[in-house]
């Protein structure tokens, strides 16, 4: 297992094995998926959409976000 720790700011590096394993680098945007008592730590990777009904104008309201919330 691989750790590091946090700074009083919350702050904490990313162990170079890590940043290796997932090709991070300076600049790159992470994500975090929380699982129950897990986190999995990943690299976006660019052009990756987050939310597929911005992809089309016509689902991109408030109405519309609000009705899909919950999906």
């Amino acid at each position: 297992m691989i750790t590091s720790k946090l700074t009083s700011k919350a702050q904490t590096t990313i162990p170079e094995p890590i940043r290796k394993a997932l090709h991070l680098k300076n600049g790159d945007t992470i994500a975090y998926a929380i699982e129950g008592e897990k986190v999995i730590l990943s690299r976006v990777r660019i052009g990756v959409v987050e939310d597929p009904f911005t992809t089309f104008d016509e689902w991109n309201s408030d109405a519309d976000r609000r009705a899909y919330a919950d999906l």
